[in-house]
């Protein structure tokens, strides 16, 4: 059964848009980031998700536990982001349309926090802000059901990915399967759903969107839990995603190295290529900077050269 959702104007336009940016970082070599910026904006996810529940340790801090060094803070909150950088750092063990996957990420993510990590609620729960109810969650009878459909839906749908892995993303909030950790599996698991499709949202960290954003976040879900559909929300997560694109093409483009681009041609699988090969992946750099790339890597023996000026080629060793 599909979850009530409308497909909206809006949610046209930010999927074209959207489009167009994975397009534009496919092209400028961004969705395969050196590992140090990949370190960096994972260890933005985990700061950004777990904030949002209320976690309260530093980016430094969540730096220094990546590195295995040790930190002072309140236990419970190293638990959460240990937990957290174990499911993070090994995101392709998970596969997206199985709840058996699922709730193993869970019982990964709230180990040693919750008694019941890994498994569905079996009492009844509610979402309290400030001084009122927001939410009612479904009897806890209804949870395995509702689960079962919702990952139907994920399985057997042929909406796009996008789209999809809003709905997901609403529809177990929306659920809460879980006594605590609903809100990080959401974010989690819409990662993984865009990870089939677009490697880039391995490292995005639209997290930090949401969490500069929370009182909207919060504000969306109300609503559709109110008009009984999840358009608002989808619209609101394409927008965070819009916007966390946008970003990481402002701002990261500046970062990529002479090596960053040798490393990603090499492993590209062109054997013979020339410069004006190089320059077609690499669109946004001129032809003295391409020269002295493919300079730099004959000189670290990736490559041979061949030939003289306009007849010059390039050799990739090892292929």
């Amino acid at each position: 059964m599909k979850p009530p959702y409308d497909i909206s104007p809006k949610i046209i336009n930010l999927v074209a848009s959207i489009s167009e940016k994975i397009g534009e970082v496919n092209a400028t070599y961004l969705n395969k980031q050196s590992p140090t910026l990949r370190k960096q904006n994972k260890i933005k996810t985990i700061h950004s998700s777990l904030q949002i529940e209320g976690n309260t340790l530093t980016q430094d801090q969540i730096t220094a536990l990546v590195e295995n060094k040790r930190i002072i803070g309140p236990q419970k909150d190293i638990l959460e982001v240990l937990n957290a950088i174990k499911v993070y750092e090994d995101l392709d063990r998970f596969n997206w349309v199985a709840e058996k996957s699922f709730l193993e990420a869970h019982r990964f993510m709230m180990q040693g926090l919750i008694p019941e990590a890994g498994k569905y609620r079996t009492r009844g729960v509610g979402i309290v802000q400030g001084s009122e109810v927001a939410h009612v969650a479904p009897p806890a009878t209804n949870v395995p059901y509702l689960m079962k459909d919702l990952f139907a839906y994920l399985k057997k749908s042929e909406e796009i990915l996008l789209i999809k892995s809003c709905v997901f993303h609403y529809e177990m909030e929306f659920i809460h399967p879980f006594l605590d950790g609903n809100g990080r599996m959401g974010r989690l698991w819409q990662t993984i759903i865009l990870l089939q499709k677009y490697p880039v949202f391995e490292f995005l960290p639209f997290e930090t969107l949401i969490g500069k954003t929370q009182a909207e976040y919060y504000k969306v879900l109300s609503l559709c839990d109110r008009v009984g559909n999840s358009t608002f929300f989808i619209e609101y997560m394409l927008d965070v995603i819009d916007q966390s694109l946008a970003e990481l093409l402002r701002f990261n483009n500046r970062t990529i190295t002479a090596h960053d681009r040798i490393d990603y041609f090499v492993k590209s699988g062109k054997k013979q290529f020339n410069r004006k090969d190089y320059m077609n992946v690499f669109k946004d750099i001129s032809s003295a900077t391409a020269t002295r790339d493919l300079k730099k890597a004959v000189e670290l023996h990736l490559i041979e050269k061949h030939g003289n000026d306009n007849k010059t080629y390039y050799l990739i060793k090892n292929s």
